[in-house]
């Protein structure tokens, strides 16, 4: 029997719990959820927690939701939590092995974490996608600072991970068969399985790796910048200087100075300005302050 339950109240749930003989604490923890990725044994009965994953490209969220999972000698009852689609197909592809289901609930239990796992592909590539474009924001001509964007990759980044990396210990103990209910013939099934999630929890590991670089060349790019804007400030002031010492000094009223009543004085002294003025903005210019 496979009975499957979203979001079920104590009340809701005592029923089962009477009928399969569940243990109190594993119902506790189905009902709640907030649960890591484990897998725990209460006398002859399996209680699996999985995070399910679905990526929102367009608000480049992550959304996790929870299947807890009681298999017992003949039955199988899930509880799911939040977003995760539902379970209809798998019991569909079920159907259609009975070559499978003679493995029992374990086979069952199988179908399902390998459909979680795969579901986790999807939102592999979305991630992927979004952080090359970010990639190339940092990196590009345009003075953007992307911290933003970053931080929240990072923090759905590390959700995901929270979600994936338990699970692997969880399905190592279900593929070497160290469990009651997993026979030699579902063993090999949840190894292949095993293989899956280990590709995608190494592609977690890189994406958090790539998001810290990614935010360091961010700042070394935006302190890189507010260098070269300080240079050219620093530039413009020292040609703004010039003209502002001399205007400076011949506005002191004094009557004896130099060229003060020479006719061409007025001129010279533009000349003056504009040649020292043209020769700091060259060598500025060439010193690649400019």
């Amino acid at each position: 029997m496979w009975v499957g339950l979203v979001e079920p109240t104590i009340q809701e749930f005592d029923a089962v719990r009477r009928e399969f003989g569940l243990h109190e604490l594993a119902v506790e923890d189905a009902v709640k959820a907030h649960q890591r990725p484990k897998l725990e044994i209460y006398g002859d009965t399996l209680f699996l927690v999985l995070k399910t994953a679905c990526y929102r490209g367009p608000e480049e969220i992550v959304e996790i939701g929870e299947i807890m999972v009681f298999v017992g000698s003949d039955f199988l009852v899930s509880v799911r939590h939040g977003e995760g689609g539902g379970l209809g197909n798998v019991r569909e592809g079920l159907e259609g092995r009975p070559d499978l289901l003679r493995g029992g609930p374990a086979a069952a239990l199988h179908a399902l974490v390998d459909r979680v796992v795969d579901a986790y592909e999807p939102v592999i590539d979305g991630v992927r996608e979004d952080i090359e474009e970010v990639e190339t924001e940092v990196f590009s001509a345009e003075r953007t600072s992307p911290v933003e964007r970053i931080y929240k990759l990072r923090r759905e980044v590390l959700e995901f991970h929270r979600s994936t990396i338990p699970l692997r210990p969880a399905l190592e103990q279900l593929a070497a068969g160290e469990v009651p209910h997993v026979g030699e013939q579902t063993r090999a099934y949840f190894r292949d399985v095993v293989d899956h999630l280990a590709r995608v929890t190494e592609q977690v590991e890189g994406f958090r790796e790539l998001l810290a670089s990614i935010l360091q060349a961010n700042l070394t790019q935006v302190s890189v910048r507010q260098n070269e804007d300080m240079r050219r400030i620093s530039a413009w002031v020292a040609i703004i200087a010039v003209p502002t010492m001399i205007a400076g000094i011949y506005g002191m009223n004094f009557d004896h100075m130099p060229e003060l009543r020479w006719r061409l004085g007025y001129p010279l002294v533009l000349v003056v300005i504009a040649t020292i003025c043209s020769i700091l903005y060259l060598r500025f210019r060439r010193s690649g302050w400019l």
